[in-house]
């Protein structure tokens, strides 16, 4: 953020309008603007309204000077500017200054994501001597609730789910006091006035309390976790379940009522002291971990003591967070072990936010709830966090980070207002409005009856919540994704201009608008690796080498198309896609005749061969799919780790990271391990990585003996090492003596999230003297697609208006082949 013209046009003026611009409500801002105005002396007024915070102020134009100065470098803690724009004000301005009732224009401000508890409210609630003692809902302006409960703005407490709860005197006096801490909180509460929490039963029995040590409701819930019980918590942005994590009895029986075969489950720690006692915990994961965003965050199981294989089977990674409300603080008083606080839902539903439906859908599960009489009104699920390659990198953007928004790099000032839909899994939609792009929380999968309600209600609630009205829709190509669908509907009834994007294109235009790569910029090498995603060839591609822009981009290279048997069996069942490549790479001739003696052959050969070759061969539910995600799964299923099938999206590909050998990977040489050489494919003539070398190889450490971690190892060093040869032929030129095709190499799609293919990527590229980006605000995953889909939607209605003025037609959006 640039505030010097700011600065100098305040000091050659005496009365003035100031413009504060970005994530400035909610946040503490207006008593601070109040505070350094009264400081250096300044008559005015503050107030927030649809535009951010308006400042009109006069005095010595050296004293508006020193108040910009201080706006700009003594924000409060949550706020984020993006400008401070200073002009002449004519208006008469009373002596004195005051902050004013907020003027409810066009909504074209940030919404602050909620923050956790901070050091002081934390201190607070836990001193016997203050009136806030044990008050679950105790906040400030650095901390509590925003996004959750908020339904309109500007962001005052009448636009809140606080709105029920008229302030008591004490709290009153405290929000007018701008010397405290206070002053403005709109969710101000204290036990007199605020929200309750309290201890019930789904089945509406009566609770015995004299059974439960306990201070109150928030410490006899506690207790029963303590005793082997699960608890339902009415948290932040919806439910949890909560049970012991050191009782192997109750992990077991949480995993069967739940539904949740084998998916790790999220874990709370009283403080950082506990967390080490099961976890390393470095200087990054301790900052993260302690941060206003509180995610969970994913650290290596290298603590003194350990917790039931139940909690995160087969991982070497646990996903600690710390308390993030005083709630979660005063539930954790006395508890010295971990807790699992996982999603209250069934399976992969969304999460109940809504008391009776609580009750109808987590009574099967725990007949005790934490509750509270303050309504979540958006629900929002906890952030997911790694450090990879020496960066904490998001997986899962939520709470904490939604709807925080992301400045769109330059190039993009002139783009309209544009409505991108995103992808099916790991769902996300995103706005973009004057330069911004506005990224919803994470969502889930759509094909899931009550996350696609969800989705639906929440596209309507940030169009209202951002007055958003898009001159054109953005989705991906795929014809099935429910998602799209939506987005052609609306198109078609509104008479909205949509761009079809494709789903590898759109991953990279992701991390390029992370980057802060500029509109005009040079093209580069962007490497998608994931699950699947639909071609413009209308095959399935998920291996991906894109010569790109945001403006379009011509796939230069690929991994060898092998079927998806069984369509989307294949992404369930890992043995259908090791079946596929065994069969498409050698034939089963060749595998029965040299790899018979091993017990794989036994097992594919129960499998119904014939059955399977014929849908290979006919081209029955069988597509081919150019997938990274599906040689994963086939490498796994090869090593017998989720051989039959996969409990989870991804579950095959995280415990194959999972066993890799570390010291293989730090300290085998290259020549060790596994060859992919890279042909050229017949008809399209792209150039492809071809694993055929890798499974004879594969197979022959199998034969030896060698264990399942070394080869886990040289396969993720094999896999990073084709794809750096890959990038280095395909940089080159006919002639030698010209510049490379390309100096950034831009990684995206779900496969980077493994750190084993990520760190070893990048730092073989970066050996290479490529300028490697990649992503950390946002995730690699199907998380960020609505992103790319909304960056490169805007490229191209930007030049559809540029050639528009010069009296041309519009450009495509693809470049045709050879470019």
């Amino acid at each position: 953020m640039s505030t010097q013209p700011a600065i100098a046009n305040a000091a050659a003026l005496e009365s003035v309008q100031i413009r504060v611009r970005g994530r400035v409500q909610g946040v503490g801002f207006r008593p601070t603007v109040w505070r350094h105005a009264r400081e250096v002396g300044l008559d005015g007024e503050v107030l927030n309204d649809g535009e951010g915070v308006l400042i009109r102020a006069r005095g010595q134009g050296k004293d508006i000077e020193t108040l910009v100065r201080r706006l700009r470098d003594e924000a409060p803690l949550l706020a984020a500017i993006e400008a401070i724009e200073v002009e002449p004000f004519t208006g008469r301005l009373a002596p004195g200054f005051r902050i004013i009732e907020s003027n409810r224009s066009e909504a074209r401000t940030e919404i602050s994501p909620d923050a956790a508890i901070c050091p002081a409210c934390a201190a607070e609630v836990l001193d016997p001597f203050e009136r806030r003692f044990r008050y679950a809902f105790t906040n400030c302006t650095h901390c509590g609730p925003r996004f959750t409960i908020i339904r309109s703005i500007p962001y005052d407490r009448s636009a809140t789910t606080m709105a029920a709860f008229p302030v008591c005197a004490e709290c009153a006096a405290e929000y007018g006091d701008p010397a405290n801490r206070r002053f403005h909180a709109e969710p101000i509460a204290c036990h007199a006035c605020g929200p309750k929490a309290q201890l019930v039963r789904f089945d509406g029995r009566a609770l015995t309390y004299e059974q439960h040590s306990m201070f109150d409701d928030v410490d006899a819930a506690m207790s029963l976790i303590q005793k082997g019980e699960i608890v339902a918590v009415k948290a932040l942005g919806g439910y949890q379940l909560a049970c012991d994590a050191t009782r192997l009895d109750t992990v077991e029986r949480l995993r069967l009522l739940k539904r949740r075969e084998v998916k790790p489950f999220a874990l709370m720690a009283r403080d950082l002291d506990v967390i080490r006692r099961f976890c390393a915990v470095s200087p990054d994961e301790e900052e993260a971990l302690c941060s206003p965003a509180a995610p969970i965050v994913l650290l290596d199981a290298a603590g003194p003591e350990r917790l039931p294989e139940a909690v995160a089977p087969g991982m070497r990674m646990l996903g600690f967070m710390l308390p993030s409300t005083p709630l979660h603080v005063l539930m954790f008083r006395r508890m010295p072990r971990p807790v699992i606080m996982t999603s209250g839902n069934l399976s992969d539903e969304p999460q109940a936010i809504g008391d009776a439906e609580a009750a109808r859908k987590l009574g099967t599960i725990t007949p005790y709830a934490l509750v509270h009489d303050r309504e979540i009104a958006n629900r929002v699920d906890d952030s997911v966090m790694r450090v990879m390659d020496g960066r904490m990198r998001l997986l899962r953007r939520a709470r904490g980070y939604a709807p925080a928004s992301i400045s769109l790099p330059k190039g993009f000032e002139d783009s309209p207002d544009i409505l991108a839909y995103g992808p099916e899994m790991k769902a996300t939609f995103c706005l973009v409005k004057e330069g911004r792009a506005v990224l919803s929380q994470h969502q889930g999968d759509l094909q899931d009856a009550a996350t696609w309600d969800d989705y639906r209600k929440n596209l309507a609630l940030f169009r209202d919540l951002f007055a958003h009205d898009p001159q054109a829709l953005a989705c991906d190509m795929h014809p099935e994704y429910l998602s799209a669908k939506l987005a052609r509907k609306r198109a078609s009834e509104d008479s909205l201009a949509l761009i079809e994007v494709q789903h590898h294109h759109a991953h990279i235009a992701a991390c390029l608008t992370e980057n802060a790569r500029a509109l005009d910029a040079p093209r580069v090498l962007g490497i998608a690796l994931d699950g699947l995603g639909y071609g413009t060839d209308d095959t399935i591609w998920g291996g991906e080498f894109l010569l790109c822009d945001y403006r379009g981009f011509q796939r230069v290279g690929t991994f060898r198309p092998v079927a998806m048997v069984g369509g989307a069996a294949a992404s369930r069942e890992p043995w259908r896609n090791l079946y596929a490549h065994l069969t498409a790479q050698m034939g089963w001739a060749a595998f029965a005749m040299n790899f018979r003696q091993l017990p794989l052959f036994e097992r594919l050969a129960a499998k119904p061969r014939a059955v399977l070759d014929t849908m290979i061969h006919d081209h029955i539910n069988s597509p081919l799919a150019s997938s990274c995600g599906r040689l994963f799964d086939a490498v796994a299923a090869a090593l017998d780790v989720c051989f039959e099938r996969q409990a989870y999206e991804g579950e095959a590909a995280a415990r194959l990271e999972a066993i890799a050998c570390p010291k293989t990977l730090a300290e085998e040489d290259d020549s060790l391990c596994y060859p992919m050489p890279i042909p050229v494919l017949k008809g399209s003539g792209l150039p492809y990585i071809e694993p055929l070398a890798m499974w004879n190889a594969i197979l022959g450490d199998l034969i030896l003996g060698t264990p399942q971690p070394i080869i886990a190892a040289r396969f993720h060093k094999a896999l990073a090492r084709s794809i750096v040869t890959m990038a280095i032929q395909l940089a080159r030129r006919d002639d030698e003596d010209a510049q490379p095709r390309f100096d950034t190499v831009a990684l995206s799609g779900g496969c980077f999230q493994n750190r084993i293919l990520l760190e070893q990527t990048v730092r073989r590229l970066e050996e290479k003297k490529f300028k490697v980006l990649t992503h950390a605000k946002v995730p690699a995953n199907d998380g960020g697609v609505a992103l790319g889909q909304a960056t490169i939607a805007a490229a191209h209605l930007i030049d559809a208006e540029r050639t528009r003025r010069k009296g041309g037609t519009s450009c495509a959006l693809e470049f045709p082949d050879g470019s």
